[in-house]
């Protein structure tokens, strides 16, 4: 027997060093993998280069960095729209850039990021070299920012599509009806349908007022810019969406929506003698990845700086565990670096957030004001800063967004949802309980809610409401009776919340970078960005590190199943949420 032990330990321990040597190796793999994808690669700006739009990504505030990226097709690196827009500054006088292509591959763009690329590539024709667009076939949204082109030329058997907008929303009552899941909810603001969802069967008569407002403001917008840059009218434009005349592309040519038909080939001949190019093969095209990653935007050295500040996903309490959240802990975190740095003159909190945990927008907001009393605080909204997004948003000295930015939606919600008849009348399952108070087991999902459990809830949202519009009143200098009018939960555009002086002036984030500049009487800056951006990879070993094998498991099904994943991400949401007050936008309006 001892023998046999001694065997057997001699045998583990043989194990756990093979283990651990095999465990070295693939993590020496693995870093070595990652080195070679992330390491800098050499991109050179080549004569005549043209820069090409690929419209075929979602676009988020900054760029991101992906160290996947070596296990897929993916680039490792994407621009953002801040890069974005620096870049086509930065070309209008690079001599190596001739002209830019935009490629329409069916682009989902937020309305502000739309209208702030389209500016920029209008900005661009001062220099007077070429853009052109091209696609087999030009979405409604492709169709905005290809419209700004000196020449769109489509494939003769493609379409322009020019329909008009719809908003459509999903309705799960009578789904949860045939569970036997009874929701219970509270809400305050006649305009707050976040819930409606799931306590009815189509939009409330409030609900539908605010997204057609919200639908022809928007509308107002998209005819306006495109009208004007085609020589059209925005009633042609409407015409044709009301008419469904642009059918295929003779229409498109017939209605000038469109210069020429050509196919591919003739669209680079085309290229080719605009730069003046030996040949096919000899034209540089340049991606604006390429473009963007070899680029030093920060050309001004100064011991004056200047924060910008993003607020970017969905507000959650406690620490970012997803690229696209606005954590509290996390938050606070920057918010009092920013604080303690001595260089840093003012701060510019850039919002894209449709809100979330009342709770965090509160701690949130608290450490902003703090950060006011330092230093001079600018609000710069980009696609939609709504709900909790506008909370933190209250206490700016100016607040700017653009005319499509969607914004307001002063309410607050609770949701829980009862499972006891799912449990009972479809598994039969049945539960007990004993408790030596009333409400000891409050909040529960297995069981109705009291009268007085209801009221408290109700009390409870009422009263965070009445907080919510407190704060606008004294961080806009509003007065109560109006703050209350232009409450209710009511979504506005930049267009009325610049009249409802939700926001003080109409701008971009280089708007908001001025304002602060002057404001902290500083004219040489350097611009700082918080929080430093993360990588993917990154945030997936900061999951790994905890041991979280369902966070690890989400983020493979993330990348796996990408449009479906969201849904799931929807569900999870309605559980992380149950009994908590929410400062949430209904809706998510983007432009396609």
């Amino acid at each position: 027997m001892k023998q046999f032990f001694k065997m057997f330990f001699a045998s583990l321990f043989a194990m756990i060093v093979a283990g651990i040597l095999v465990f070295g190796v693939l993590i020496g793999f693995l870093i070595s993998a990652v080195s070679d994808a992330t390491s800098e690669k050499e991109i050179s700006v080549k004569e005549n280069s043209v820069l090409v739009i690929d419209l075929s990504s979602i676009i988020k505030e900054r760029s991101q960095k992906s160290s996947f990226s070596f296990m897929n097709d993916e680039d490792g690196f994407n621009f953002g729209l801040s890069e974005f827009n620096q870049a086509i500054a930065f070309a209008q006088n690079d001599k190596q850039i001739k002209g830019i292509l935009i490629k329409t591959n069916g682009a989902s763009l937020g309305w502000a990021t739309a209208q702030k690329m389209r500016g920029s590539l209008l900005n661009f024709k001062k220099s007077k070299k070429f853009i052109y667009a091209y696609g087999d076939g030009i979405s409604q949204g492709d169709y905005y920012l290809a419209s700004v082109a000196d020449s769109i030329f489509i494939n003769p058997i493609g379409s322009v599509e020019i329909k008009g907008l719809a908003s459509s929303l999903m309705f799960f009552k009578g789904t949860l009806d045939k569970l036997g899941v009874t929701p219970e909810i509270f809400y305050a603001g006649q305009f707050k349908s976040a819930t409606e969802p799931f306590r009815a069967t189509k939009m409330s008569e409030p609900n539908r007022l605010q997204l057609a407002t919200i639908q022809n403001h928007l509308w107002n917008i998209y005819t306006q810019d495109v009208a004007l840059s085609r020589n059209l009218t925005p009633a042609a434009i409407n015409t044709i969406a009301v008419n469904a005349q642009a059918q295929n592309a003779q229409d498109a040519l017939h209605l000038k929506l469109v210069d020429k038909l050509y196919y591919w080939d003739e669209v680079e001949t085309l290229i080719m003698k605009a730069t003046k190019a030996a040949d096919l093969k000899a034209i540089n095209y340049l991606s604006m990845n390429d473009y963007v990653s070899q680029l030093d935007f920060d050309l001004t050295e100064s011991t004056n700086k200047i924060a910008v500040l993003y607020a970017e996903g969905e507000i959650v309490d406690g620490k970012q565990s997803d690229e696209n959240q606005v954590a509290s802990s996390t938050m606070v975190e920057e918010i009092r670096k920013i604080a303690n740095n001595d260089k840093i003159k003012a701060v510019v909190l850039r919002i894209n957030s449709p809100g979330g945990s009342a709770l965090a927008s509160e701690i949130m907001l608290r450490e902003l004001q703090l950060l006011k009393k330092k230093k001079p605080l600018i609000v710069s909204m980009g696609d939609v800063a709504a709900s909790g997004g506008y909370y933190i948003a209250s206490y700016g000295d100016s607040v700017f967004a653009q005319p499509s930015t969607i914004t307001g939606s002063i309410g607050v919600f609770s949701m829980m949802f009862n499972i006891e008849n799912l449990l009972t009348d479809k598994l039969g399952i049945t539960l007990d309980a004993e408790k030596n108070a009333p409400m000891a087991d409050f909040p529960n999902a297995t069981r109705q809610f009291t009268d007085k459990e209801r009221s408290l809830m109700q009390q409870s949202v009422d009263q965070i409401y009445g907080i919510f519009k407190t704060r606008v009143a004294n961080g806009r200098h509003i007065p109560m009776p109006q703050v209350d009018s232009i409450a209710q939960g009511r979504v506005w555009t930049g267009v009325d919340a610049l009249r409802l002086h939700l926001i003080d002036a109409y701008g971009d984030l280089d708007r908001a970078l001025a304002s602060a500049a002057s404001i902290a009487h500083v004219k040489d800056y350097s611009v700082v960005s918080y929080p430093s951006p993360v990588d993917k990879l990154e945030l997936f070993l900061q999951k790994f590190k905890g041991s979280n094998a369902s966070a690890i498991a989400k983020s493979y099904m993330q990348e796996q199943m990408n449009a479906e994943f969201i849904w799931l991400k929807k569900i999870h949401q309605l559980k992380q949420i149950q009994g908590k007050a929410q400062m949430l936008m209904p809706f998510q309006l983007t432009i396609q």
